[in-house]
């Protein structure tokens, strides 16, 4: 603002000396004095032309300078009128303008890439008036479907009308679903198709996730060989490490002429020690043999009343011992088609976990009850313990993964198998402090 008045004080300053020498031109022609008064008028004439070039190069610098501001020109230079500082403010604007547009430009860039380099296809859409157009395509989507990066969506829905038909029909809503898509007139391949809608400053777009199944399956596998492996590892190393500093001090102890008695103590200790490591790793190696070898199920047809009563019947002494109340609200007369002895060892495991999370519970309950719905039959057990941890949620199923010392880690898993050997699956959730663990069967 100072500067602004600045300059505009030093523009009156020059018209009242223009105005001076005007009056001073007079007057001279006035009292005779022609040449005095003719080289006056030639200095107002001088003034007049410099306070005219002075406004014109003012304001023709606001105008391209504003210009370029407003049509996101950042490619002026203005180094060389820096030093005039009436406009200091105006270029100050200027340069910050432009080293945000070139931040945003890089910041562009940079997601583009990342998008670009992600292994699923992704397009985004933006709304205009009432058709909407193609506001990003990345290169995965573009290759993987062999879609050229088209503008608006009439095109894309030429190129891709099974997918492009789905969002049509959902209203461009959001979506989560799967489809088939042909791709190069070939075999179909099914994706997983997920779509979201967002309003960001009053645009409106709307973003669709494709995914292959076939990638989604790698991936989840590939996480599940990591996982096993580190348990692997883990249970290993707890093993050999032990056993080889042992030997190592067994042979120590060897390679002395004579042994005395507390040397033949440690050797006793040594020994017995690694007998338990031994039995440790045997324990282990059978409990993957377990989970790799599980025979196919034997299906016959069973009462699910019958098959509950005699796993709590099972179970019995160690309610008892516990001061467990065990309610079964199972009423109906349900019967399936499972190996017995199977889904027992299932319900069996469920029950076993129910009692270890209601260790430190002073009104202990656990409670089965089951319904059918849509030709299945659902199971569900659940107990008022402590509950699963947020942390070891997406862990429990894991071969050998365990929170108690004494336990071998496969219960769990071994139970998923089965029912999954039986057409069905095991979930589990919390619901009102309570841990439920659901078990879905073929009716």
């Amino acid at each position: 603002m100072f500067k602004t008045v600045q300059t505009y004080k030093l523009i009156f300053l020059r018209l009242i000396l223009i105005v001076i020498g005007i009056e001073l031109s007079i007057f001279f022609f006035k009292t005779g004095l022609f040449f005095t008064g003719i080289f006056g008028l030639c200095m107002v004439f001088l003034l007049g032309r410099e306070m005219y070039f002075y406004v014109q190069n003012m304001v023709l610098l606001y105008n391209k300078t504003i210009s370029s501001i407003l049509q996101n020109d950042f490619t002026s230079d203005f180094s060389k009128h820096k030093i005039n500082k009436n406009y200091g403010d105006l270029f100050q604007l200027y340069e910050t303008l432009k080293d945000n547009r070139n931040e945003q430009i890089s910041r562009d860039i940079i997601y583009r890439s990342i998008l670009n380099n992600i292994e699923t296809g992704i397009i985004i859409l933006q709304k205009q008036e009432d058709d909407w157009s193609i506001f990003l395509m990345n290169d995965y989507f573009s290759s993987h479907f062999n879609v050229p990066k088209v503008s608006k969506w009439k095109y894309l829905k030429n190129q891709l009308p099974s997918l492009c038909e789905i969002l049509e029909e959902d209203g461009f809503h959001e979506v989560k679903t799967s489809l088939e898509i042909s791709i190069n007139e070939q075999s179909k391949h099914t994706f997983v198709l997920q779509a979201s809608r967002t309003e960001i400053f009053e645009q409106d777009y709307f973003i669709v996730l494709l995914d292959s199944i076939q990638n989604v399956v790698e991936k989840k596998e590939k996480d599940a060989w990591i996982n096993l492996m580190k348990v692997i590892s883990h249970e290993l190393l707890n093993s050999i490490t032990p056993i080889r500093s042992i030997c190592q001090n067994l042979e120590d102890l060897v390679e002395q002429d004579s042994l005395s008695t507390e040397d033949l103590e440690d050797i006793k200790h040594s020994v017995q020690t690694m007998l338990r490591r031994s039995d440790h790793l045997q324990k282990f190696v059978e409990g993957y043999r377990k989970l790799a070898m599980l025979p196919s199920p034997k299906k016959e047809e069973v009462t699910l009343q019958d098959l509950i009563d005699n796993c709590i019947q099972i179970m019995n002494p160690l309610f008892k011992k516990e001061n467990i109340e065990v309610v079964n609200t199972i009423k109906g007369k349900y019967r399936i088609y499972v190996d017995q002895q199977q889904i027992e060892q299932v319900l069996i495991n469920l029950m076993t976990n129910s009692i270890n999370a209601l260790a430190n519970t002073i009104s202990k309950q656990i409670i089965i009850s089951a319904e059918a719905k849509d030709n299945r039959i659902f199971i569900k057990i659940l107990d008022n313990g402590k509950g699963i941890e947020k942390e070891i949620e997406d862990k429990i199923f894991l071969p050998f993964f365990t929170t108690r010392n004494e336990g071998a880690g496969i219960g769990l898993t071994l139970s998923k198998n089965i029912v999954e050997a039986h057409g069905g699956y095991i979930n589990h959730y919390t619901k009102n402090e309570t841990t439920i663990f659901e078990i879905c069967l073929i009716e």
